[in-house]
């Protein structure tokens, strides 16, 4: 579902990808990480459309960025959503923009925001909403129209339990349904509880790639395997 190969990005004198490979298979959670600097946030922006590669190639259901966007649900690191305008009001204008009209926009509201609890908070407007319940009305914004692909970029951070629960039964459920997952993420207990494979990237570029047993080998935990992986490429 997800290709790309020989991606590279540079900020002026900033090298922000470097030779970035990997591919996401549909029905895979793939969890994408690394520290800050490490180039997951930019090659999210890659994938999505929000910025084109100096080099390299990606595709999406075989498709570039530009022309997949249909296919694609994003839930970005930052909240993204309209503050002043109710949870209801965003969710139609994000359905509107991935196809989604009349009663299909309605059933998909209704399922989603049951699924993540925010039924009773539908009518209120985002920025009367707690840390939590913006993060389940930004993964609302994603999960809508069901992509194909489906974008997470650090999508639980500061919330609380309940929501991070609710996602990541959310996540496996679109996997089973045969969704193509890219997840970022510093909370790699997370990966654990999806079943993830592993996309290690550091400066740039992917040093390891694997299921959790392959790049385990040797080490109690995901986090000994990241910190052996981090000093080994230093």
């Amino acid at each position: 579902m997800l290709h790309a190969s020989g991606l590279r990005k540079a900020y002026g004198p900033v090298t922000a990808l470097d030779g970035f490979d990997l591919a996401v298979a549909p029905g895979e959670i793939c969890g994408l990480i690394g520290h800050n600097g490490a180039g997951k946030s930019t090659f999210v922006e890659v994938v999505t459309g929000l910025t084109r590669p100096d080099a390299g190639v990606v595709t999406v259901g075989g498709l570039p960025p530009a022309r997949a966007r249909h296919l694609v649900g994003l839930a970005p690191q930052e909240i993204a959503l309209y503050l002043s305008v109710t949870v209801e009001h965003n969710l139609r204008l994000f359905g509107a923009l991935a196809g989604l009209r009349g009663r299909g926009l309605r059933h998909a509201i209704d399922d989603t925001a049951q699924a993540l609890g925010l039924t009773d908070v539908l009518r209120r407007p985002v920025g009367l909403l707690s840390g939590g319940q913006r993060r389940r009305a930004q993964a609302a914004t994603a999960l809508l129209h069901r992509p194909a692909l489906l974008v997470l970029d650090e999508p639980t951070t500061g919330a609380d339990p309940g929501t991070r629960a609710a996602l990541l039964h959310l996540v496996r459920s679109h996997a089973a349904a045969g969704a193509a997952v890219l997840y970022t993420t510093h909370y790699l207990p997370e990966l654990v509880d999806l079943g993830a494979t592993l996309a290690v990237c550091r400066a740039g570029r992917v040093i390891a790639r694997g299921s959790q047993d392959e790049l385990r080998a040797g080490h109690d935990t995901l986090d000994d395997l990241y910190h052996a992986l981090a000093v080994d490429h230093a």
